[in-house]
């Protein structure tokens, strides 16, 4: 038995639990009356707004940057969210994200529904409730031209001695468990965070071949002539739109759109729009014609013909942009995202110095029964990452019911993790004070606060301005993070318009331009502060 046949045999196994699993979420989804729930569906009738979740850095043709404005996105993603909007009467609203961290933003409700390519698996629909799909994919795996190494499946396994075939995949996707469970130790599986991520490092050679959904081969391949497919798709999967558990009422209102937009050629319409529509899509006529044997729609409500829409003009890619078009084109935006991370420096920043310096205060002259907690403080935020910080602020806050939003999560996240620092910065600028000037001080009647602060902080503080510009310098860096509670800085911006454009150079040039012209002007303010403040050796 060759290995393809063993893995095709164990992927038959695997994806005939899948479909069970879907057959069954598709019979619960269809047959739920739709009293079970409806509260929010009312609010956001209310609201008048449908929250759902992407992640642009996944690029197309799902969620990604419009070439003529990149503040916007577009997709078929984009597409189907929009028009599932129009049959609910409710706007469409995009809401960015980390695509592996979609399930954390529904459960803290910080969307409604997650419509980003997500694959229906058994172990997603335990947690979260999925729609019928609306997008059948499958898997296909791609190499260089003319590299007569690989021509299947098994050229990907090398016997004993052999250098191992390096397979790039996106991360946490279904194309990442194929490709492993295939391997077995084999090949090296490389996971990324961005579709085309492995698509050009097969071009440039540093990866053997690249597996990746259909719809992405298909819009990518006039970006990529390099690559060629090899051998057909394999492990047929859907994509399914995931809201909260319990939600029933969305859902089903989800579900009957979703029928519609099949019926009415919506479905197609949008698909050959990005050139990803091919002949799996049949299949989606099937399951919206067990709609009508389980009698749940209101097709009635909804006429058919009057909600077809004329087609569009197909989506074209353009040729790579180069050198100074790339700067122009996206110096704008850019800039726009350096303004969000001097935004987050400039109003985080100055929390972190005052709650620093209250803290080393507290633990240098306060009460015994003060210092222990604040010690602990300081110890727990510097040995845990910012990261983790910041998902307990965004992600686990709401469910005690404090819903803080994206912008006040990083600016509070920074200022926390960073007063750490900046306790121990004060802390020892402070003990680098003599102690026989606090004891002059109250020798001459003024009391321990009033010493603090007329005589003990002003010198400590002059002599901590180097460090403490050091770690604005960092912080300004360290806004990065913030991207995991969908905030768009310019770091993200960065990676979302490099994995788009491919135009990697240039906007990571420009990207470290941006950032050095807002950290070296800090530098050169505190040297001249340092200068007039006497803190600098006169020569």
């Amino acid at each position: 038995m060759t290995y393809i046949g063993y893995a095709e045999m164990e992927e038959e196994k695997r994806m005939r639990g899948r479909y069970r699993g879907l057959a069954a979420c598709i019979l619960t989804v269809l047959m739920v009356p739709a009293a079970a729930s409806g509260d929010v569906l009312s609010e956001m009738r209310k609201s008048g707004r449908m929250l759902w979740g992407g992640d642009q850095e996944g690029g197309g043709p799902y969620v990604y940057p419009k070439e003529d404005n990149p503040a916007q996105v577009t997709g078929f993603d984009v597409d189907v969210a929009n028009r599932l909007g129009e049959y609910l009467k409710l706007k469409a609203e995009f809401t960015q994200g980390q695509w592996e961290t979609m399930p954390d933003m529904l459960r803290a409700r910080k969307v409604d529904a997650i419509i980003n390519g997500y694959e229906f698996t058994p172990e997603r629909a335990e947690l979260m409730d999925a729609t019928i799909p609306y997008y059948v994919f499958a898997l296909q795996l791609m190499g260089r031209k003319g590299d007569a190494r690989i021509n299947s499946w098994a050229d990907l396994k090398k016997g004993a001695g052999a250098a191992p075939m390096k397979i790039g995949v996106l991360s946490g996707s279904a194309a990442e468990s194929y490709a492993r469970a295939f391997c077995g130790g084999l090949c090296e599986v490389l996971s990324y965070a961005g579709t085309t991520d492995g698509m050009r490092e097969v071009e440039t050679g540093k990866l053997d071949a690249t597996l990746q959904d259909t719809p992405v081969t298909s819009f990518y391949a006039p970006r990529f002539p390099a690559l060629r497919r090899i051998g057909e798709p394999v492990a047929r999967g859907y994509y399914v739109i995931y809201v909260r558990k319990g939600e029933t009422a969305f859902l089903q209102a989800l579900n009957e759109a979703i029928v519609l937009m099949v019926r009415n050629g919506d479905f197609e319409r949008i698909y050959r729009k990005y050139g990803i529509w091919n002949a799996q899509q049949a299949e989606l006529a099937d399951i919206a014609g067990k709609g009508r044997f389980y009698g749940y729609l209101k097709a009635a409500d909804v006429p058919v013909e009057k909600n077809r829409l004329p087609a569009e003009a197909a989506v074209r890619l353009e040729t790579r942009k180069r050198g100074w078009q790339v700067v122009r084109d996206y110096s704008v935006i850019l800039l726009q995202s350096a303004g969000m991370t001097v935004l987050l420096s400039c109003l985080s920043f100055p929390l972190a110095i005052l709650l620093g310096l209250m803290i080393a205060l507290g633990r240098l002259y306060g009460h015994a029964w003060l210092r222990l907690p604040l010690t602990g403080y300081v110890e727990f935020l510097r040995g845990t990452p910012l990261m983790l910080q910041l998902y307990f602020i965004f992600f686990f806050l709401p469910e005690l019911g404090m819903a803080i939003p994206p912008i006040w999560t990083g600016i509070l996240g920074l200022a926390i993790n960073y007063s750490a620092y900046e306790s121990e910065i004060y802390r020892a600028g402070l003990q680098a004070i003599p102690k026989g000037q606090m004891e002059a001080a109250l020798a001459l009647g003024m009391s321990k606060t009033q010493a603090l602060r007329r005589i003990i902080v002003p010198q400590a503080v002059r002599i901590v301005i180097p460090p403490v510009v050091n770690d604005f310098i960092a912080l300004f860096k360290d806004t990065s993070v913030c991207s995991v509670v969908t905030i768009v800085e310019l770091t993200k911006r960065f990676s979302v318009l490099s994995l788009s454009t491919q135009a990697t150079v240039e906007l990571m040039g420009l990207t470290a331009l941006l950032y050095l012209m807002m950290s070296y002007p800090m530098s050169v303010a505190a040297r001249h502060i340092e200068n007039r403040l006497g803190l600098e050796p006169q020569s």
